[in-house]
């Protein structure tokens, strides 16, 4: 109730607090950093493996799990691995360490693929390698969310 009182008697003194904490909030706003998107980098290269007629289980035992194996043996800065295998397809995503050369990486997993090529089954094709990105997906989610 006092303050109410105060706020009677003297009526300047409240419309001068007020403008002042208008003008620091302002001056807090301008001079607060802001990053809506900020800079994600984490290394991660995928390669798409493809052989039609391969059940999901076929995939993961003759493909994905030989080509697992070799990858973790050969290829440098492996954070994990993780793989997915589908009818024909199986998608297998290395993450790498921070701070790791990706077009290093990628030519690791190109030239570890062509060597893993003998040990598949006859007609498999070389993989499909790209190096993926944290904005390239978001604007795909958002693009698809969007229509």
């Amino acid at each position: 109730m006092w303050i109410v009182r105060v706020a009677l008697n003297r009526p300047y003194t409240f419309v001068v607090l007020a403008f002042l904490i208008l003008g620091i909030g302002s001056l807090a706003v301008t001079r607060t950093p802001t990053d809506i998107f900020p800079n994600i980098d984490i290394p991660v290269v995928a390669a798409i493996w493809n052989y039609g007629g391969l059940s999901a289980q076929d995939m993961a035992n003759r493909i994905v799990s030989n080509y697992e194996r070799t990858l973790t043996i050969t290829v440098n800065d492996i954070e994990h691995i993780e793989s997915q295998s589908l009818r024909g397809i199986a998608i297998i995503k290395v993450y790498f360490q921070p701070g790791t050369r990706i077009d290093l990486a990628v030519a690791q997993m190109g030239a570890v693929s062509q060597a893993a090529l003998r040990t598949m089954p006859p007609g498999t094709t070389a993989p499909f390698i790209d190096w993926l990105s944290m904005w390239s997906t978001s604007l795909t989610i958002v693009m698809r969310n969007r229509s």
